[in-house]
């Protein structure tokens, strides 16, 4: 079974005495349903499983349920005697958007308190925009990513301390040794041919076959495409020409999304598109990241929503469309292949799984950083550029950008190939592999005391 942080979320959360419903959101085959059932079925005598969108193409038991009541009845009878009671008995409902009438629900459910339950669904963020009663301090919602890299490592037999001594040499700013640096950049690289999708790195542990892991990538992509048409009927094909337009925008040296590309039409706007932006978005098959022009914290006061870059939410997938088959563009370090693209997905990726809001710098007369990120300890802004290459001590725009004293900047990072772990000013540069220590900070027991 594959480690997931977000397991000990799941159990903590049921452990607890917080009889709010966890309800947990994210992109197809980031593996939901398989964590939940696994936490469920440890922590629960009477674990029970209903599928909203099967039962949706089957009996559509629970089709029309609105009242607590109906809902019982009709679990009673597909849960028979795995019912007991609120300590030993677990419901979940997966697939949940099928029916929003149950998100509205989950409240009544809670009150009532029979049992205990959980949720989760693909579409959630999409759903949650449509229904006009939403159960707020009822739900803990959660969203899901598919692996990070720290899971990926301990999926390959990273060990703790391994792990450990690692966060300790990120915090130190001391470089790992050659051969341990080598040692992380392969499995990094690995795992921008595998990505995160549970179903492609359990495929890479048992065959190392790359045609069979892309194949399902390959599957995942018509899915989400599936989900679109199942989201939008009228608007399914935007939908899909946007999601398909991001691999081409990221071959671009801004990255920047372009909305003419959408549909190759003149004179539209992000407007045109706000329903099919949020709906890649929201769905959690696209990660998105705002301009910033005039940083200051926090991030969000200051973003631009015209100006907007989009990210698949899977470094193997897009590795899969950019190089198909074809693992010596990723592997063998080639002169020749730009592979910045897929840095920055993978980069964009863990920052998100991190918990981060994602920005970026474009001014006109300064140029393009990369990251921004909101230092929630320092009340600052912490930039950060990506380098796939050989030349990642070169980096015009983030000098000008850390130089500006009206921006007060007191960290940045380089993230590129290289082990050797050096700082210039406030510019630290580290191996690409450890942005998985990014993380918001942390404030020690005294700091949260209000005096």
């Amino acid at each position: 079974m594959l480690y997931r942080k977000i397991s000990k979320v799941i159990e903590d959360h049921l452990k607890s005495k917080n009889d709010s419903i966890m309800l947990i959101d994210g992109a197809r085959q980031v593996g939901k349903t398989f964590i939940i059932r696994e936490v469920g079925k440890k922590l629960f005598k009477n674990f029970v499983e209903i599928n909203m969108i099967e039962d949706n193409e089957g009996s559509g038991l629970f089709r029309n349920v609105t009242k607590v009541d109906d809902f019982l009845l009709r679990l009673s009878m597909v849960a028979g005697e795995k019912l007991g009671d609120h300590d030993d008995t677990l419901i979940f409902i997966d697939e949940i958007q099928q029916y929003p009438a149950l998100i509205t629900l989950l409240k009544f459910l809670r009150t009532d308190g029979r049992y205990t339950y959980i949720a989760s669904g693909s579409l959630l963020g999409v759903q949650m925009n449509f229904i006009s009663s939403i159960p707020m301090g009822s739900i803990k919602q959660v969203h899901m990513y598919p692996l990070d890299f720290e899971e990926f490592l301990i999926a390959n037999g990273v060990g703790k301390e391994a792990l450990e001594e690692q966060k300790r040499l990120f915090d130190k700013e001391i470089s790992p040794d050659a051969e341990t640096h080598t040692f992380f950049l392969d499995l990094f690289r690995k795992y921008l041919l595998t990505g995160g999708l549970p179903d492609a790195i359990n495929e890479y542990l048992k065959s190392r076959n790359i045609h069979k892991i892309r194949a399902i990538q390959d599957e995942t992509r018509a899915f989400y495409a599936m989900d679109a048409a199942r989201y939008d009927k009228e608007n399914k094909l935007k939908v899909e020409r946007l999601f398909n337009v991001i691999p081409s925008t990221m071959e671009n040296k801004k990255k920047r999304l372009i909305v003419r590309r959408i549909e190759e039409k003149r004179g539209k706007t992000f407007s045109d598109y706000s329903d099919e932006l949020t709906y890649v978005v929201n769905s959690g098959i696209a990660l998105e990241v705002d301009a910033i022009s005039n940083p200051s914290y926090p991030l969000a006061e200051t973003e631009t929503k015209s100006l907007l870059k989009l990210y698949m939410n899977d470094p193997g997938i897009l590795s899969s469309i950019f190089y198909g088959d074809n693992i010596k563009a990723i592997l063998d370090d080639e002169n020749s292949i730009n592979l910045g693209a897929i840095y920055e997905t993978a980069v964009a990726c863990q920052l998100k799984a991190n918990g981060f809001k994602l920005f970026y710098y474009d001014n006109k007369s300064k140029g393009e950083v990369d990251f921004l990120i909101d230092d929630t300890k320092s009340l600052s802004v912490i930039p950060i550029e990506v380098k796939s290459g050989r030349d990642y001590m070169i980096h015009s725009s983030l000098n000008a950008f850390t130089s500006n004293a009206d921006y007060g900047i007191k960290k940045a990072y380089v993230l590129s190939n290289d082990g050797t772990v050096k700082r210039k000013g406030i510019i630290t540069y580290i191996p690409v592999y450890w942005t998985m220590f990014i993380c918001p900070q942390s404030f020690s027991e005294a700091e949260l005391i209000i005096p």
